[in-house]
Parts: C-alpha cells; structure tokens; sequence
C-alpha cells in the first residue's frame, strides 16, 4: 500500500477538474481521476507528477458510473474527493429534449449525492477526510435560459453547506468552490456559444482551481473565486428572483452574444 495519501477528482479530463488534479499531484497525492471521456491527455500529464494516477471513464449521471469509480479505489481509503462533474444546459426549458435536461440532474445532483454518501460513510468512521464540491455562483440567480441548471447548482450550493454542518464534530470538511463563468468547455458543450455570457472574458480554470484547492486545504465551508463573482452573490442577495432572472436572461439568452 503506497504512502502517498489518494485524492479522488471527477471531471477531470478539462477545466477546474484538470487543474485541481495537477495542484494534488503536486502535492504529492496519488490520483484516481474520472469524466465521461476520455482521459489520456489528462492521465499523462499527471504522470508527469511522479505520483500514481488511475484514469476511469464512466458516466457519473448513473449509478453503474459511480460504482465504478469507487471500484476502482480498490478499498483504499479516499483522503480527498473533489466532486467536480457537472454538465450545463443552454437554451429555454421548452426547447430542451427530456433526456437532456434529465442528464444535467443527474449529474449534478443524483451522481454527486450517489458518490459522495459512501465516500463520507468511510471519512466520518475514520474520523477524517476533506470534500471539494463544485457549485456555482449560479446557484444565487435564476437563470433563465438555463434554468434546470442553475437549479441544480443552488441544490449543490444549499446541500454542501448542510452537509458540512451535519459533520461539523467529524474530523471531515466539507467545502463548496463557487466559480462564476470560468474558461472550459462548459459553454460548447451546454449549446450557449452565441450568448453574451458564451463569448464574455472569462475565468483561468487554473486561477479558479486554486482558490478551491486552497479554501478545501484549509477547511472553509465555501469559496467564491473572484471579486465580481462575489460582488454578484451580494447583488443576488439583495434582488428580488424576478430580477436575477431577467438579469441572467441578457446574459444567456441565445443569440445574446454580438459574434456571428
């Protein structure tokens, strides 16, 4: 059995997920690294680290997914879970197809509530362990024309911040990173391109992995990165939900953006 304590990160083939990997590899975790594609690129830039590193493609939306990312930890114990796989859904609610938006659930909610209840179970009866959740600066607003999504990460938001207090007495932290629009792959594959929000400056995945790496580290219950990320959650706080939604609507309405 290695020395070198394991970290768990999902959606790490890009992004935050990639770039929260790398900062545990460089602390020296071994990795066991998951997402629903993929992940040679990612896998062999970890290697690099001179840490052990495991590569699962599964899709977390499903419990088979989960089940096989646990299998793969082979009974080891999970020092750091870094719950990072989300999917994001553009357009209005009516023009989305049921699986898709079925999928966005799913993923978001049911796949992290499914991986990370037995990954606590065994935190919590060691008397120790730490949690990365990946929420959303979204879950403050309404989100029009990306509504179940924005749904799902004020769930994310609520349930992490609950959680961390139900297991306050533990030994484990549990930490929500709040990351506004960052520079991914999120707006391609959430069909959102042609919105202000789609082709706006955006976030370093790296800037933002680290503030979440650090606020994890030292056990802080949430983290939002960015002082207009966190300028927006005051705003949200003191808006009615009508307002943040037409608000979110100028963002990410289709056809907001000004490119062709």
């Amino acid at each position: 059995m290695p020395d070198r304590k394991l970290a768990v990160v999902t959606g790490a083939s890009s992004g935050i997920g990639r770039e929260i990997a790398l900062l545990a590899a460089k602390d020296g975790y071994d990795l066991i690294v998951a997402a629903d594609e993929p992940l040679v690129d990612a896998a062999a830039g970890l290697l690099a680290k001179g840490v052990e590193v495991e590569a699962v493609e599964a899709d977390l939306a499903t419990a088979a997914g989960v089940e096989r990312l646990l299998a793969a930890a082979g009974g080891r114990p999970i020092d750091i879970l870094v719950a990072n796989a989300g999917h994001g859904l553009g357009h209005g609610f009516l023009d989305q197809p049921v699986d898709a938006w079925r999928h966005v659930i799913d993923t978001n909610i049911t796949g992290t509530l499914l991986l990370l209840q037995p990954v606590l179970k065994a935190m919590v009866a060691r008397g120790e362990g730490k949690v990365l959740i990946t929420g959303s600066i979204a879950g403050h607003l309404a989100g029009s024309f990306q509504a179940v999504y924005n749904g799902t990460k004020a769930f994310v938001d609520s349930f992490a911040a609950a959680i961390g207090n139900e297991l306050k007495d533990s030994g484990v932290t549990i930490t929500c990173l709040k990351p506004g629009a960052t520079e991914t792959r999120f707006f391609e594959r959430a069909g959102m391109l042609d919105t202000k929000v789609g082709q706006s400056e955006k976030d370093d995945p790296a800037d933002v992995a680290k503030t979440g790496w650090d606020a994890l580290l030292a056990g802080e219950h949430a983290v939002v990165h960015g002082l207009k990320n966190k300028a927006q959650v005051l705003v949200s706080g003191v808006l009615s939900e009508a307002a943040t939604a037409e608000m979110h609507r100028k963002l990410a309405e289709p056809g907001s953006g000004t490119q062709g």
